[in-house]
């Protein structure tokens, strides 16, 4: 099955008012800015909506307010993953998924498991799913890694199309770049080494960050695309330190202070994360002067 999910993602948010209540109006207008500015493809429930505190009936009206605002314009991409095989699968049995494109599963967290383990999981997953689904490797958030061997293994299933690989690791990434068939591709997971991993053969990238500066981050994929090299290494050098700063205090601290800044939503998050420290936040603002006129 042929990957529909490259070039800039976007792992939306999800604003919140000072009640903490979900600020609806402001997704809307966060998907709509998006769009204009050149995104690709979004992804709703990722770990920067913010989903491990938000409720069932929470995820159904994120969910379907993206899908709503979208209104079939862009394909999406739905996180959907757990430390429980069985869950993630009756979960998927359960959802309706009009609208939705396909499923991005994260690697097991806590309970870590081996590598046979991770493939039986994302196998079990893959024959569930209705949809084409996409692995997430993020060892720093789900303490084990998804090796490269066992991702290109995993690759044969007809319905994994991809990964998102956020290791960090470019020896690891260049070897599931080298070895794995024409048909699966390689989306970056990290924002501030995309551009050398576009170069490296990666097709794509699930950011954070374009969820704010979605204009320039557009136009260094695009650039990379179009064999503009030049152009891409210009943009990727104009946003690494701002890329640097939105992870400075944990995400997504950095870069709700980043969008309350440009009124795209306030800078509310649920406990236990709370917002970016004075410092990163002063650091944020400045490069902010810097980086609009991009």
């Amino acid at each position: 099955m042929k990957n529909i999910f490259k070039g800039t993602g976007i792992a939306l948010i999800t604003p919140f008012n000072e009640d903490q209540s979900v600020d609806f109006p402001a997704l809307e207008h966060i998907v709509n800015h998006v769009i204009n500015g050149g995104a690709d493809f979004l992804v709703a429930l990722g770990t920067t909506s913010e989903a491990p505190t938000l409720t069932a009936e929470e995820k159904k009206q994120v969910v379907d307010a993206i899908l709503k605002a979208n209104a079939r314009r862009l394909p999406v991409l739905l996180g959907m993953g757990g430390n429980n095989t069985q869950n993630v699968i009756d979960q998927i049995k359960a959802q309706d998924f009009t609208g939705i494109d396909g499923i991005l599963s994260v690697v097991p967290y806590y309970n870590k498991p081996n590598q046979r383990g991770m493939k039986a999981h994302f196998e079990a997953i893959a024959d569930a799913s209705p949809v084409p689904v996409i692995l997430y490797n993020v060892p720093g958030r789900v303490g084990v890694n998804l090796q490269a061997s066992t991702c290109v293994a995993l690759a044969q299933h007809p319905n994994i199309v991809a990964v998102k690989e956020a290791s960090g690791n470019l020896q690891q990434i260049m070897e599931i770049l080298r070895d794995k068939p024409a048909d699966f591709d390689v989306l970056s997971g990290d924002d501030g080494i995309t551009q050398p991993l576009m170069a490296l053969g990666a097709q794509g990238v699930i950011s954070v960050a374009a969820n704010a500066y979605i204009k320039p981050f557009a136009m260094m994929m695009k650039a990379m695309k179009e064999g503009q090299p030049e152009v891409a290494l210009k943009l990727h050098y104009s946003m690494l330190r701002m890329n640097q700063l939105i992870f400075a205090d944990g995400n997504p601290a950095g870069i709700k202070c980043l969008m309350s800044q440009m009124g795209l939503c306030k800078n509310a998050l649920r406990l236990p994360l709370v917002p970016a420290n004075e410092k990163v936040e002063t650091d944020i603002i400045e490069e902010w002067k810097q980086l609009k006129n991009l």
